[in-house]
């Protein structure tokens, strides 16, 4: 909602808004806007009273405003739908989707298209380090949005990406996720399948080849379909061995114009690998140059939250991630394990999400966790919300993980993590914390607690 409202505000529209109280980097972004939100959500925000209210899918029917605007018969959008009007309509969207990868491809694209002169407009659930910020108009033909699968708001209870106009559409995995809207596996899948029938007969599906639920997904396209993967059944895969070390993954790509390409990614990885390979696809299909595509490749620098390197210090290195789920969990202690191949792992997870605190994600975890060498785990965020039944036996995956030789401590409170973290970290140690929200600023305090023992 923050970028939407700068990106409004960047077109000339007069933008005002309502929400609790906000934190960096929102509130940054909305002041360096010129945008000043209301706090909380009084009805007398709406006294002067506007043309059109956005309404974003935190907010439930029952908020005063919410009901407010319908008492005064104030138009009234979804944030999608507000992205579709205003920014999509006379643009080539390219929209990328999926339950992992989204924000990182989408960023990769960004920066591909920015890097080789194109302007694209943008839209990224995170911050591209390269670009600086996560929006832009753009004067290019494309607009590059992530796609997400979660509802656009209380009156438009339909996945977001249903209303981006996909000329081509990115899909890059399908997993079960979003509990609390997808009662079952089938309808998140029902929804991944209307989105792949979105792009018309000539725009294009590009979809990761390497997964099973992926093709059946996009065998409901109308327009060609390119799957990609690291698998050589795919239409486009690396061409020999992947290397992976501290300094990123390097590949070869075979493209029909230029031959064989090396590829160098200063990410390790191999779902970022994927990632890039989805980029490719569409990048070399709207005629940009192969050399400059490897070459802007070789010089990104990711999203702020995926991986990203706090800082170092008396020999331990500080990264904040945002995985959740245990896919993604276990892709990102894969990557590290690339990345700092003789150091010690250790995690501190918060289970953040309403789906991410779930029983039926327990065996998952154990596999995924399975993989650091010490854990740290948080209260369950939404624990009052998920009766017994259906909450994560936090106790159990702790004593299961120790019993297989990765010893994990579950604590009752943020503050009591940090303090247990604080007590066994060591020179060497690589700490990953992983949450899909704030963590209390869990990695920040860390590492500010570390450099004040000095």
């Amino acid at each position: 909602m923050a970028p939407l409202a700068c990106l409004l505000q960047e077109m000339g529209h007069r933008v005002r808004g309502s929400d609790n109280p906000l934190y960096p980097p929102m509130s940054t972004l909305l002041n360096a806007a010129g945008i000043e939100p209301m706090v909380g959500f009084d009805i007398a925000h709406l006294e002067s009273q506007p043309d059109l209210v956005i309404v974003g899918n935190a907010v439930p029917r029952h908020n005063p405003q919410a009901l407010e605007t319908e008492r005064l018969g104030i138009s009234r959008i979804s944030m999608p739908q507000a992205l579709s009007r205003f920014l999509l309509r006379h643009r080539e969207p390219l929209v990328i989707a999926g339950t992992h990868g989204k924000t990182t491809t989408t960023s990769m694209a960004s920066w591909i298209y920015t890097a080789c002169e194109e302007d694209p407009g943008f839209l990224v659930g995170g911050v591209p380090r390269n670009l600086g910020k996560s929006f832009h108009e753009g004067t290019g033909r494309r607009f590059i949005i992530e796609g997400d699968e979660y509802n656009a708001a209380y009156f438009d209870r339909g996945a977001k990406f249903l209303h981006y106009r996909p000329e081509t559409a990115i899909l890059t995995s399908v997993e079960y996720d979003h509990a609390d809207l997808y009662p079952d596996p089938e309808s998140l899948l029902a929804a991944y399948e209307q989105y792949v029938a979105l792009p018309p007969e000539d725009g294009l599906v590009v979809a990761c080849g390497d997964s099973r639920e992926v093709r059946k997904v996009a065998e409901k396209a109308n327009c060609p379909v390119i799957f990609y993967g690291l698998e050589d059944h795919n239409d486009l895969h690396p061409v020999g061995p992947v290397s992976t070390g501290p300094d990123g993954s390097h590949f070869t790509v075979r493209d029909a114009e230029a031959g064989d390409v090396e590829i160098h990614l200063p990410m390790t990885g191999l779902h970022n690998v994927c990632n890039l390979l989805a980029v490719w696809a569409v990048a070399r299909r709207d005629g940009l140059e192969p050399r400059a595509v490897a070459d802007a490749f070789a010089r990104f620098e990711g999203i702020k939250r995926r991986l990203e390197v706090v800082g170092s210090h008396a020999g331990i290195t500080i990264i904040d991630d945002f995985a959740h789920h245990p896919t993604a969990v276990g892709k990102t202690i894969a990557a590290l394990r690339e990345q700092f191949p003789e150091r010690r792992i250790v995690v501190a997870f918060e289970p953040r999400s309403l789906t991410a605190g779930r029983s039926f994600f327990y065996q998952p975890y154990l596999e995924s966790f399975s993989k650091a060498d010490r854990i740290f785990v948080a209260p369950i965020f939404h624990a009052q919300r998920l009766s017994a039944e259906e909450r994560l036996d936090l106790e159990g995956l702790a004593a299961e993980l120790t019993g297989m030789g990765v010893v994990t401590t579950r604590t009752e409170s943020n503050d009591e993590l940090l303090k247990k973290v604080l007590d066994e970290l060591r020179d060497g140690d690589v700490l990953v914390t992983m949450s899909s929200g704030k963590f209390d600023d869990l990695p920040r305090r860390i590492l500010a607690d570390l450099q004040g023992r000095d």
